[in-house]
């Protein structure tokens, strides 16, 4: 449409037509597309399925925890070293896009998970005097591929048949702290977003999640309602019926 309306404008410039056509017509405005998010139940499944009897199983469940507590990207979680991580305030400094530091927060199942893998599983994997918090068998710095097939691997395991991926734990982490009232503003300083703009899609998955409650609801109670009156209908015509 764009470039039709564009091409009758030429026309119109160069004489050929008087007025063009397409006047007043509105172009159709692409459908905006809501992030998909996994919900706290199927994410704590993620996490639980993390064997922790290995220093790898315990590496991963300090990933998942680290990753859905401060809603970090890939990348971040790649970069963050040792000495970026602070247990005792529970805070993490991490690199975000355009090299942009900020500090996120970490929860109390977080830290835990990061102090098992850093008192029993780090110390095996680890060699030398490797920088990264994150490392593979090798004791070098886990790469971002290496993550995504953890947090693949782990939610098949948790018998999720629906595509999983990293980014994913961060659409839930931003969601599910605005339904639990968060203001936007602080997720926006969270995520690391330069505009609010960008956090304002997680307001209307929020608003879409609580329009699919509604409805439910409204469902469950008009079912109740037809049951109920039924109920009522049927004793009255067993009141009627002659001995």
């Amino acid at each position: 449409v764009s470039t039709i309306r564009s091409f009758y404008k030429f026309l119109v410039r160069e004489g050929k037509l008087e007025s063009s056509p397409l006047t007043g017509l509105v172009a159709p405005k692409r459908e905006r597309r809501l992030p998909t998010i996994l919900s706290e139940d199927e994410l704590t499944t993620i996490i639980e399925a993390a064997d922790e009897s290995t220093p790898r199983g315990l590496r991963n469940r300090a990933i998942l925890e680290v990753m859905y507590a401060s809603g970090v990207r890939l990348s971040e979680v790649v970069g963050v070293d040792l000495r970026h991580f602070d247990l005792e305030e529970r805070t993490v400094l991490v690199r975000g896009k355009g090299n942009k530091e900020r500090i996120v927060m970490i929860g109390g199942r977080a830290e835990q998970a990061i102090r098992r893998y850093l008192s029993k599983g780090r110390p095996r994997l680890a060699t030398g005097a490797e920088a990264a918090l994150f490392v593979n068998r090798d004791g070098k710095r886990l790469s971002g591929r290496s993550i995504e097939k953890i947090v693949r691997q782990h939610a098949l395991k948790a018998g999720l048949d629906q595509r999983v991926w990293a980014h994913l734990l961060r659409h839930s982490f931003a969601t599910h702290l605005l339904d639990g009232g968060a203001d936007l503003r602080v997720v926006q300083d969270l995520l690391g977003h330069a505009s609010a703009q960008t956090t304002q899609i997680y307001t209307h998955v929020t608003e879409e999640r609580q329009r699919d409650k509604l409805e439910r609801a409204r469902e469950a109670m008009a079912a109740a309602t037809l049951k109920n009156l039924q109920a009522r209908a049927a004793k009255r015509r067993a009141t009627r019926e002659p001995l």
